[in-house]
């Protein structure tokens, strides 16, 4: 039996010393990290790989829809405007959004999954980092769809009330919306860092949104000194004045500024800093 060796040979390309191989080392032997894009594809992905998350993401298309047929529906004729519309599907929107980011950061400890991620990617920042932008991504999609959405409601609304359409939005308040829904997935978020409990994260974001205010608005109406220092206190005083598209002067940023430093990045710290040195299990 004869045996016929065949040896193929090929010239080596010239390989840069920071130019990464298969293996998932560099030329230097340091193990790559995860490239940021793609933890934040992985956690987009996430968010519809559930049941859960699923439902939630077809809720804001469900929610724009339903809101926009009850304007059309019982709406007085002179309120059928594109600002009516953006602004009735803002307000579903405004309690989904922050529970999408609450729910990113809680599954890793009430679905146990934490191990794994962070095995994976053993930097729990990049991994927070990733989650954030991720809620923030779908907050910006969610909003280009509530303008969508409204244009379209605006346009049959105004057809079947046999009325002018009204396109009282620009720019302005589409970023002012945008902006809104931002601060509020990044409230979500932060309940999630801080709680790392589902249920608790949810209850949390609904006494922020719901109760709080509510006190808030009692206290400036029975005391006139609380009502001048509201806007200074109350966090989503300010942001709805975002979602309404009310014009905002150099006073009423300086208001959002420091409404969100109180009540977003200081606990969105705390809740980070707990997270980063808190036990896997």
């Amino acid at each position: 039996m004869t045996t016929i060796a065949t040896t193929a040979t090929t010239e080596a390309r010239p390989v840069r010393p920071d130019e990464p191989t298969r293996t998932g080392r560099d030329q230097t032997g340091a193990i790559r990290g995860i490239p940021l894009g793609r933890i934040i594809g992985i956690e987009l992905r996430k968010a519809v790989d559930t049941r859960s998350g699923f439902w939630l993401l077809a809720g804001i298309g469900i929610a724009a829809f339903a809101t926009t047929t009850a304007v059309i529906a019982w709406a007085p004729r002179n309120e059928l405007t594109y600002s009516q519309f953006t602004l009735a599907i803002g307000v579903p929107m405004s309690i989904i959004l922050p529970i999408i980011a609450a729910l990113s950061v809680t599954a890793e400890w009430s679905q146990r999954t934490g191990l794994a991620t962070f095995t994976l990617v053993p930097n729990r920042g990049r991994v927070l980092t990733g989650k954030a932008a991720a809620a923030l991504l779908i907050a910006a999609a969610a909003s280009v769809v509530a303008f969508i959405v409204g244009a379209l409601g605006n346009l049959v609304g105004s057809a079947i009330a046999d009325v002018p359409t009204v396109w009282d939005q620009s720019l302005r308040d589409a970023a002012y919306f945008t902006l809104a829904n931002a601060l509020l997935v990044l409230v979500g978020f932060m309940f999630g860092a801080l709680v790392r409990n589902t249920p608790g994260a949810i209850v949390g974001y609904m006494i922020y949104a719901f109760v709080a205010p509510g006190l808030l608005a009692f206290l400036a109406f029975s005391q006139d000194w609380f009502d001048e220092a509201r806007p200074w206190v109350d966090a989503k005083y300010n942001q709805d004045a975002l979602l309404r598209g009310d014009t905002l002067a150099g006073q009423d940023w300086a208001h959002l500024a420091v409404t969100t430093a109180l009540w977003v990045v200081v606990p969105t710290v705390i809740g980070v800093v707990r997270l980063l040195r808190s036990e896997v299990k």
